[in-house]
């Protein structure tokens, strides 16, 4: 590695940390100072973390949001999922399919292509579940509402790539017409739910393994040893395999909850070296941020923001009220569902690849749509929860 990596990391620690600090004197999450400081010192704005540094990163970031992931599916007890019921997936369903059908909808009357309008719509289904979780984890927020939120936002990317595999598959239709054969068409929509059933079982695998040696280390060091060891095991794996390291690391963490008994202890060692972790993750992908991208979104970008967002609202608080959740989730869970980031970036860098007579167009509008909504949805998120009666006396201050 690099010297000058090792120099550029130390520096995304420190002004992260200081950007962190100055987040909290105006009431905001720790994430939004974070992606702030990340979008100031890269290539962007100020230019301190050039871009070939970040590429060199990247393993970083593809670590901690394994990590992170972990961490999520840890908490996915199936005595915790049961006591929920079908509540969060029938809302999943409705937000995403409200963003897939409005952005559809809406693209296609303005005149751009179908195949166009059909990837973004697909893309439009999936959420960033880390940023949200995170800041449900700083504020230490519990209650109903809470517990929903972050069972929908583990769901959502899930129907993302089942939605992107259809996706796929008609836009083989529509540019190839009837001559597109039965097995491109088939291969189209069975990829990326191979991905997602491949990332699942794996996940489940690597749980089972993890679970077999903590039998026999008990201790706190050893333990958080075993984590670090596994999580790196997994990303690499996934990496490897071309699966999606946030689906595998979480069912990872769920099988691990629901084999060991004691496997509650476990997030609670690894949440000693977290705070890093979390920090770098997101001043990295603040960093990564393309301010320049903004003028060229032009009205695809404008439509593609302001009817994800209405459908994500409207569909939430359909889900919500058809599986008769209380009037918080109604009016709240849909803004808290604004981020959206990794699933949506890479599978718009899919659908340039198979699309790449729009590929720089839609690339482009995700990425916009990330830099705006990772920046104001977290403080939205926070809003929504403390809306909601969520949020601990005095939270403001953590």
């Amino acid at each position: 590695m690099e010297r000058s990596i090792l120099f550029y990391l130390g520096v995304i620690l420190l002004i992260g940390l200081l950007f962190g600090r100055l987040a909290k004197r105006f009431y905001l999450p720790n994430v939004t100072g974070y992606l702030v400081a990340g979008l100031l010192i890269g290539p962007s704005v100020l230019g301190l973390i050039p871009a070939t540094a970040l590429t060199g990163m990247e393993a970083f970031g593809e670590v901690a949001l394994g990590f992170i992931a972990f961490l999520v599916g840890s908490d996915c007890k199936l005595s915790y999922l049961k006591k929920l019921g079908k509540t969060p997936l029938i809302i999943t369903l409705c937000e995403s399919l409200g963003a897939v059908a409005l952005v559809l909808a809406a693209l296609l009357i303005a005149g751009y292509p179908a195949d166009c309008a059909v990837m973004l719509a697909a893309i439009a289904a999936a959420t960033a579940p880390i940023s949200i979780i995170m800041v449900a984890r700083q504020y230490r927020a519990s209650g109903p509402f809470t517990d929903t939120l972050l069972a929908v936002v583990a769901l959502d990317d899930a129907v993302a790539l089942v939605a992107f595999g259809i996706a796929s598959a008609a836009t083989t239709l529509l540019h190839d017409g009837i001559g597109s054969s039965p097995r491109e068409v088939g291969m189209a929509m069975v990829g990326p739910v191979i991905e997602l059933a491949g990332a699942l079982f794996i996940g489940i695998g690597l749980g089972m393994a993890f679970s077999v040696p903590l039998r026999f280390f008990k201790g706190r060091e050893s333990r958080l040893i075993l984590t670090c060891s596994f999580i790196l095991l997994g990303v690499a794996l996934a990496d490897l395999l071309g699966l999606s390291a946030l689906l595998m690391l979480l069912c990872m963490g769920a099988a691990l909850a629901n084999l060991q008994q004691d496997a509650a202890a476990i997030p609670r060692i690894a949440d000693s070296i977290a705070p890093p972790v979390f920090l770098l993750f997101f001043v990295i992908s603040g960093a990564k941020m393309q301010l320049s991208l903004l003028p060229s979104v032009g009205l695809i970008g404008i439509l593609y923001l302001v009817m994800r967002a209405l459908g994500k609202t409207l569909g939430s608080a359909l889900g919500a009220k058809l599986t008769h959740s209380p009037v918080s989730v109604q009016k709240y869970l849909g803004p808290a569902l604004l981020p959206q980031a990794g699933v949506a970036v890479g599978l718009s860098l899919l659908a340039a690849q198979q699309l790449p007579q729009h590929g720089a167009a839609i690339h482009t509008v995700v990425l916009c749509s990330t830099l705006l909504c990772d920046i104001v949805g977290p403080a939205v998120a926070k809003y929504a929860l403390r809306k909601a009666g969520e949020l601990p006396t005095g939270s403001d201050r953590l």
